[in-house]
């Protein structure tokens, strides 16, 4: 239907519709009293006394408005119709129906005579802005939204527990660090699910390489529109891969927040609303018996969800949401050496997208048995701390053994037979791991480009190029490139060849907000030479990403790491040991002279700083702030958080 694009300011003034000028100025309110005593009166502040005349107002019963409140807060984001389809899009699918889960965990609390609010702070979506300048609001944003959501959570002052609901890359983790922040609160955590994959097509983290496939002819333009239009096969949950998003879900519930078996359910489907319902139920159970989540989140729990984390082969993006959940919670954070130990002795157990080797959809491990199962085979191997207490109110030693023989774990497992896939082939026994080939997750390289540190998904390496000791090992010209866009412009183009090594600069948190590139890795990966291309960045990773990619280098260029010194047609060498977990990432010679490490330090040592150094043009004030404040917070490697002290010694002056 054509638009009707004459302006007129009148149409902004006038209404065809006489209706709207019969404007009442007065009502005659709720009928009924509110349940006010004595006590209430002389005792309980103005404002606890007005917010029963409030909850009046919104159609409450006025007799049950003292009723014990208890806060639902969410990510939700967009307008549904109650038949589902749109009336206003949300940023993505992982919020679109959470709204759902809001609903019936509300009514669930309601049937108990509980009073339930519900508020939220919606979030962005990571694939949404990749390629972007919006993507250099991502991993601010998740700071942003923890505080919003504590100060939520304190602005109802009579609430006496809260859950919440979130689903993705960022919402999730800023969820779980305002509920670790609410130390004396009962609190839960309900993951939103994930969306299912389609029957014939591609998962969304394969699409998001379809303009650099399509650039290379290897799609046609019909081709992609039909791939693009059913990638999303389903309307609400987080991505089809363990990305940040499925890893969050995974964490969350290894850390006890969340009820046994809950991370990766299908959004939309009957078990999944019927978590919600469970989880309300919990929730009720953990008020009445005083168990807050100080008792949940522990040193100890935090170790239980990085060791799932590595036997799951997480997104490396945790490396940052586990340490800002254990800060908030007033916890240590782990270091890198805390990863490097956990990793080195926990092998990964899952199959699943993007690690392979088949690459299982995340509802496939969902039907597998997830968490808990995952979880069985690291209790066999005494990696787990079974004491640990959970949301259920009950030790995951508890909860495991009746995971063991429960009618759930059969009958889910069986919807997977019922397709001919084996469970034991997606969620698999140390040996089976083994004999499969399936490596541990995370590597943490050094060298003389990263004397601070920097990590791998080495996992995500495609095996063909790896040697046959389990050695990844390249020494190629340096590509250099100070922003995504210029990278991707140049594998587009051609310009980039197997046996490069891509440098991507100027991308860490003070140059961009820490960026994801996964239009950059996507694109090598489903390249067909992608795989023998190499990538260094000062910038971070999608959880999705694969290949021999190398984030979170430190220090970062702006703050004068040495990886703001390479140039055009340096040889870098990279060692990746994918067994022992040990790598290395090193200049190894200039102007066609290969070089010593000795001789490297000193060219390093003695060269300036690239002179295109530079933040991003388009980096926000609001971001800038961030990366100022994390940074004296302990930066990238202590998880990205705003540490109150010492922002305050800062700005006093103290060193």
């Amino acid at each position: 239907m054509a638009l009707d694009t004459a302006f007129s300011f009148k149409t902004y003034l006038e209404s065809p519709d006489p209706a709207i000028y019969q404007i009442q100025t007065h009502a005659a309110g709720p009928a009924g009293e509110l349940p006010l005593t004595d006590q209430m009166l002389r005792n309980w502040a103005s404002g606890d006394l007005f917010g029963l005349s409030q909850n009046a107002g919104m159609g409450w019963e006025p007799a049950l408005t003292d009723g014990k409140q208890f806060l639902i807060l969410s990510t939700s984001g967009g307008m549904r119709n109650d038949d589902g389809t749109p009336v206003a899009l949300g940023y993505h699918t992982g919020h679109w129906e959470v709204g759902l889960l809001v609903r019936a965990a509300a009514e669930e609390l309601k049937r108990h005579h509980i009073v339930p609010f519900a508020g939220a702070c919606t979030d962005p979506c990571d694939g949404r802005t990749q390629g972007t300048t919006g993507m250099m609001d991502s991993l601010a944003f998740r700071n942003d939204a923890a505080i919003v959501l504590r100060r939520l959570i304190r602005s109802l002052p009579r609430r006496r527990a809260v859950m919440g609901i979130g689903t993705c890359d960022k919402g999730l983790p800023a969820m779980m660090m305002a509920l670790a922040g609410m130390r004396d609160l009962p609190c839960i955590l309900v993951p939103g699910g994930v969306t299912l994959p389609p029957t014939d097509g591609e998962d969304a983290g394969k699409f998001q390489s379809i303009g650099a496939r399509y650039t290379h002819g290897l799609v046609t333009l019909k081709q992609a529109a039909e791939l693009g239009c059913r990638t999303c096969a389903t309307a609400g949950g987080g991505c089809q891969f363990l990305g940040t998003a499925a890893t969050s879900q995974v964490v969350g519930e290894a850390l006890g927040l969340s009820l046994i078996h809950s991370a990766l359910s299908p959004s939309g489907q009957p078990i999944w609303l019927d978590m919600a319902r469970r989880s309300a139920g919990a929730l009720m159970h953990m008020e009445t018996s005083g168990i807050k989540s100080c008792d949940i989140l522990t040193d100890r729990a935090i170790r239980n969800a990085m060791v799932v984390h590595a036997a799951f082969g997480g997104s490396t993006n945790l490396l940052m949401h586990i340490p800002a959940i254990a800060h908030a919670a007033g916890l240590t954070r782990p270091t890198a050496a805390d990863w490097i130990a956990i990793n080195r002795k926990t092998p990964r157990l899952v199959d699943v997208l993007p690690n392979g080797p088949v690459g299982h959809p995340t509802v496939r491990v969902f039907l597998a048995g997830a968490v808990p199962e995952v979880m069985l085979h690291l209790r066999e191997l005494a990696l787990i701390d079974e004491d640990c207490l959970t949301v259920a109110g009950e030790s995951w030693g508890t909860l495991l053994d009746a995971w063991k023989d429960s009618d759930r774990r059969r009958r889910t497992r069986a919807v997977l037979e019922d397709e001919g896939i084996d469970p034991e082939t997606v969620i698999m026994s140390p040996a089976a791991a083994r004999s499969m080939g399936l490596t541990s997750t995370l590597t943490f390289p050094k060298g003389n480009l990263a004397p601070h540190g920097s990590v791998i998904k080495s996992t995500a390496i495609d095996p063909s190029v790896v040697d046959s000791d389990g050695v990844y090992r390249i020494t190629g010209p340096a590509r250099v490139f100070t922003r995504e866009t210029a990278a991707i412009a140049a594998v587009k183009r051609g310009d980039i060849k197997p046996g490069d090594v891509i440098l991507l600069i100027c991308c860490g948190p003070l140059g961009s907000g820490m960026e994801e590139i996964y239009e950059l890795t996507s694109a090598l990966r489903h390249l067909p030479w992608g795989k023998h291309v190499a990538c260094i960045t000062d910038a971070r990773f999608s959880g999705v990403s694969t290949g021999a990619c190398i984030g979170h280098v430190g220090p970062e260029a702006l703050a004068g790491g040495p990886i703001g010194k390479i140039l055009d047609g340096d040889k870098i060498r990279i060692v990746i040991d994918r067994k022992n977990l040990t790598g290395s990432i090193d200049l190894a010679g200039a102007g066609g002279v290969e070089l010593t490490a000795e001789a490297a330090a000193r060219l390093l040592e003695s060269r300036p700083p690239r002179p295109d150094l530079s933040a991003h043009p388009s980096l926000p004030d609001d971001t800038r702030l961030w990366a100022a404040m994390q940074d004296a917070g302990g930066g990238a490697w202590g998880g990205c958080v705003y540490d109150t002290n010492s922002i305050c010694e800062r700005l006093a002056g103290k060193p």
